[in-house]
């Protein structure tokens, strides 16, 4: 799961972590065209600390209710050799299916083709290394108010749980409309955004065209973080990426924003340049909010 949960650990607070873990499964199934069926999980401990332990599996069927699967298992082990006091870890997968004529794999995505980001609800669950040490840095107390959400503490800000996109994902690829779908997990855009385009085409970004979270711009302000660094590590408001053609782009927009998601065009497709990215963020500097 990562280092997010040394920030659960060290608020306290279990609820939101197994949202976080299925979320990261069920995500990366979508993007394939996938329907997750069942999830299953492994939490490991150095000591089983029973409220703790409900929690997590509370949160972990709560993921699982939003991606429409089934929780159907999961192990349980208790290792003091290996993890320290009350400390954990938390592992699982997730099993899908999609008919093999459905399989989406990018094969088909074309220059002229749009990108259409779908917004995140905050970190999600990558950088949480970088955050850590910003906040170790800077001093700041878990249980104070967030500097950029007064009325939450930081913790609980922090712990803002991963989206699960699968829903509307699922009723998007149902238009036909949608060629291709990236997770925007660790690496942020200039390495999720590759792995879903045939070769000799990139992703151009004419800017940041989009809301960025206060975290985000927090981070960036607080840390010296400087943009491209950022997008490198966080998905600086947009978790997941769709690749649509034109005429498609309003209806599917539609869709999503029925679904209760916020959804921005946020670049197009185009032929690479010789030697050149995969991604190309135009203006990044200056359009990067301050």
């Amino acid at each position: 799961m990562g280092t997010k949960l040394k920030v659960a650990i060290e608020v306290g607070r279990h609820d939101s972590v197994g949202i976080d873990l299925v979320a990261m499964c069920v995500n990366d199934l979508v993007v394939q065209g996938a329907e997750p069926l069942f999830f299953l999980d492994y939490y490991a401990t150095g000591r089983l600390e029973v409220a703790a332990g409900e929690a997590i599996v509370a949160g972990i069927a709560e993921g699982c209710r939003q991606a429409g699967c089934a929780l159907i298992g999961g192990e349980t082990a208790e290792m003091p050799g290996l993890y320290a006091g009350a400390d954990y870890d938390l592992a699982g997968f997730a099993v899908g299916a999609v008919e093999r004529d459905a399989v989406v794999t990018g094969a088909d995505v074309v220059p002229g083709d749009l990108l259409l980001g779908i917004a995140s609800s905050g970190l999600h669950s990558n950088g949480y290394s970088l955050v850590r040490k910003v906040v170790d840095t800077l001093g700041l107390d878990y249980d104070a108010p967030a500097p950029f959400d007064p009325e939450r503490t930081l913790g609980a800000a922090l712990l803002e749980p991963t989206r699960i996109y699968v829903r509307p994902c699922l009723q998007a690829l149902a238009t036909g409309g949608v060629k291709a779908l990236a997770h925007i997990t660790g690496g942020g855009f200039p390495e999720n955004l590759p792995r879903v385009l045939p070769d000799g085409l990139a992703a151009h970004l004419p800017g940041i065209d989009w809301p960025v979270p206060a975290v985000f711009r927090w981070l960036s302000a607080a840390g010296g973080i400087p943009a491209a660094e950022m997008l490198r590590t966080f998905n600086c408001g947009i978790g997941m990426v769709l690749v649509v053609s034109p005429d498609s782009l309003e209806q599917i927009t539609g869709i999503l924003e029925q679904a209760g998601e916020q959804a921005f065009a946020i670049g197009r497709i185009e032929d690479r340049e010789a030697g050149g990215p995969a991604v190309r963020i135009e203006n990044l500097e200056r359009s990067w909010p301050s």
